[in-house]
């Protein structure tokens, strides 16, 4: 028998139960569908995770207080920690390769002009802001470079803050008090939005210097370092060990790049698109389960077809491809069909709600449509074989 009677045979069958085929298929499309959905989801939120990372810059590394690592030695024997100062900024500021550095001190306070208040999030932080975090100043300017000691009392704000405490008037030289001090506005940043939980935009950013002396710490919680393009992060941090180890008498501190920042993070989100992937392949094994159930109850109906196919010639191999063709016809045209259902509701449910992140994931798509067709194959073996073996005079007398 050719192949291309075994594909008449197979499409012929199921066109003849088209009801029974068409839920069968939609068993299927079901599992695709949300396999599909959900791995869009997945993937959406992990690309708009690491661009919310990646917003700053690929090329800045962050130092921090206190050694991640641990060592033979309990900590409660001694505590040596020095805190990252500025001085160490300054330091780490003249490292070959190293284009601007940023202290940064944070902390929420109460933040009054004229007669409104508003709690926000406190960024005491250094003059490269702009450059390091690429952020622009849309109204006036940034915080000046000043040397230790003489940070003057000025504040940059962020939009939403200036709207919520000046309204359409301009804050350029208003004074405003943060905490017990009074500032004087100099700057407006742009629009940012959140990043980690932090609305940028709902901000005041002060000179390092005196946020310190506002939340009443002694160091600072990272500095942040923005290099070459083609500097050597392995150089970079070597030399920042040096030159904090030459100044606090050992490593007390920790360099985080932001290659391990991403390396991390992906491989978390990773994790997580799998997971929603092997959750909607529960819906596709289910629907595996209703071909192997319609593949055994055609068998069983067909018992006198089977039999004259037989008495005709057909070779018991030739039986067994009909019923898997037929499995494997109807998992891949449901495959087809939830894969443009998931496409299509991806489309739809982004359509509804624009701040879900929803981007395709062809790579589980294919690798879906590929599980849907296995699925079958799987699914239609039992029954093929039980139709080969059938005895064709047997058969026929069931007719």
């Amino acid at each position: 028998m050719p192949f291309k009677d075994i594909i008449g045979l197979s499409w012929g069958a199921l066109m003849a139960y088209r009801m029974r085929s068409f839920l069968t298929a939609l068993g299927i499309s079901v599992g695709i569908a949300a396999v599909v959905l959900l791995t869009s989801i997945g993937e959406g939120v992990h690309r708009f995770v690491l661009a919310e990372f990646t917003q700053f810059g690929t090329n800045l590394l962050a130092v921090v207080p206190g050694k991640t690592a641990t060592f033979g030695v309990s900590g409660a024997i001694v505590s040596t920690v020095r805190p990252l100062s500025l001085a160490d900024g300054e330091a780490l500021a003249r490292i070959d390769g190293v284009v601007a550095v940023v202290p940064v001190v944070q902390g929420n306070a109460l933040v009054e002009a004229q007669s409104k208040s508003r709690r926000a999030f406190v960024f005491g932080v250094g003059s490269a802001v702009p450059t390091v975090w690429r952020i622009k100043v849309t109204t006036g300017k940034f915080l000046p470079a000043e040397e230790r000691g003489t940070a003057r009392a000025f504040a940059v704000l962020g939009s939403k803050l200036t709207d919520e405490l000046f309204g359409g008037t301009n804050p350029l030289g208003q004074r405003i008090r943060v905490g017990q001090e009074r500032y004087r506005v100099i700057g407006v940043m742009e629009r940012k939005g959140q990043f980690m939980g932090f609305d940028l935009d709902d901000a005041v950013y002060l000179p390092a210097e005196r946020a310190l002396e506002l939340f009443n710490r002694e160091s600072l919680m990272e500095i942040d370092l923005l290099y070459e393009p083609g500097a050597s992060v392995d150089r970079l941090v070597t030399d920042i060990k040096r030159a904090l180890v030459s100044r606090h008498g050992h490593e007390d501190f920790t360099i985080i790049t932001q290659k391990q920042m991403l390396d991390v993070l992906g491989s978390i989100l990773d994790v997580l698109t799998f997971a929603v992937a092997a959750l909607g392949s529960i819906s596709l094994l289910v629907g595996g389960v209703g071909v192997l159930t319609i593949m055994t109850i055609a068998v069983t109906e067909r018992t006198s077809e089977i039999g004259l196919l037989r008495a005709l010639g057909a070779e018991r191999d030739q039986i067994s491809k009909l019923f898997l063709t037929e499995a494997v016809v109807l998992a891949g045209a449901g495959g087809l069909g939830g894969l443009a259902a998931g496409v299509a509701l991806g489309q739809i449910l982004h359509a509804l709600i624009p701040g879900l992140p929803v981007q395709m994931s062809w790579g589980y798509a294919l690798a879906g449509e590929v599980l849907a067709i296995a699925v079958g194959l799987a699914a239609g073996v039992v029954p093929a074989r039980r139709a080969a073996k059938l005895d064709p005079l047997e058969a026929l007398r069931n007719e």
